[in-house]
């Protein structure tokens, strides 16, 4: 019973991401641009003081969902993650 009520809560709630990419600390190694699976993340055009094209996030429509791959998989640590939940319309 627990169980069919909380699968009937997580219908209700969508999560919602943002994640912050350190232009400096990032090296352009493009692992979190082939991790994430909402492509939200791509190889900037603007070199960073490193000398580096840096990753930079896309996320105009607020698809991410703040699974964290990215940060995973980042080699440099240069990606921190946030995530918030918020209720999909019915009761509040």
């Amino acid at each position: 019973m627990r169980t069919a009520a909380r699968k009937v809560y997580d219908k209700k709630v969508q999560r919602m991401g943002k994640i912050v990419i350190d232009e400096n600390g990032c090296k352009g190694c493009a692992l979190c641009v082939h991790a994430c699976p909402l492509h939200l993340i791509r190889i900037s055009e603007r070199i960073n003081p490193k000398g580096y094209y840096s990753a930079e996030f896309v996320d105009r429509e607020g698809k991410c969902t703040g699974c964290t791959l990215c940060a995973i998989t980042c080699p440099d640590v240069a990606i921190e993650v946030y995530r918030e939940k918020r209720k999909v319309g019915g009761d509040k």
